[in-house]
């Protein structure tokens, strides 16, 4: 097993930041046809408008109309860039409703360094602004616990390196900081609980994300019915493990941070908070 990201593979037993290779192809794992991002079902077209796919192998959501939230480990640092292609408007990537636009500017999270070490969040800037909702991010801790929904086009199985064309989901419920903590901290690894949030089973194999999911959003019922993002997809100790949920950036610690960003790209555009 190994650290998987967009620029860096190496040997790391079992810990995955969960980017797929860019050379992962779309099709069937060979697993149960509905089964997806390890254990969940494909989404339905227009029930999550506002996340998109980097060509890299990596997902993301759009936290205003030219500006896409991913995970820091899935772009090559901060400078411009047009090498990163985001497809959005469709659950379906090959489908003729989405749109790929070209990335401009990247802003990675200044403290950056490696997953397991926090600040693991990214924005991307679109050469064009999409004509597509936004998802409005938690400002507070008020939607970090309960039942979460992640979303992915990740592999369906550890190990695999077949990404999925059509966007998967799953239910995960929160796992508390301790819990996490002690998990990991047992296999060596640091876990930063200002930074990170738990979600998945830690008492049995279940649903998580997988290589590929990474950067794409962890999301909560908000109070009007609609979605807050409270995570980034980030890292793990394999896929679905028991005893091992899936670690995601938690973006109430970074809201702020995350808006400056976008005020920094150049943009007027406000992004829409929401848990306060």
């Amino acid at each position: 097993m190994r650290i998987k990201s967009l620029y860096v593979l190496c040997a790391v037993a079992g810990l995955v930041a969960l980017a797929a290779p860019p050379a992962a192809a779309f099709g069937s794992s060979g697993s149960d046809d509905r089964a997806e991002v390890v254990g969940g079902v494909r989404a339905d077209e227009g029930d999550f408008p506002w996340i998109v796919r980097l060509s890299g192998g990596c997902a993301g959501a759009l936290a205003a109309p030219r500006f896409v939230l991913t995970a820091a480990h899935c772009v090559p640092g901060t400078g411009r860039t047009s090498s990163i292609r985001v497809t959005a408007g469709s659950a379906d990537l090959g489908s003729d409703r989405s749109v790929t636009v070209r990335s401009v500017y990247v802003r990675q999270a200044p403290d950056f360094r490696q997953v397991t070490s926090g600040n693991d969040w990214a924005i991307v800037e679109l050469e064009r602004a999409l004509d597509l909702p936004t998802l409005p991010l938690a400002t507070s801790g008020r939607y970090n616990g309960g039942r979460f929904t992640v979303l992915g086009w990740g592999s369906t199985s550890e190990g695999s390196l077949v990404q999925q064309r059509q966007l998967r989901r799953a239910m995960v419920s929160y796992v508390d900081d301790r819990t996490c903590a002690r998990a990991y901290e047992s296999l060596g690894y640091d876990f930063v609980p200002s930074d990170m949030i738990c979600a998945g089973n830690a008492r049995s194999n279940g649903p998580d994300a997988c290589q590929g999911d990474s950067g794409g959003p962890l999301v909560h019922r908000a109070a009007d019915g609609g979605w807050v993002q409270v995570g980034i997809v980030s890292w793990g100790y394999g896929c679905a493990r028991k005893g091992y949920p899936g670690v995601y950036t938690q973006v109430s610690t970074f809201a702020e941070a995350i808006a400056e960003a976008v005020r920094a790209g150049g943009s007027a555009e406000k992004l829409v908070p929401t848990g306060t």
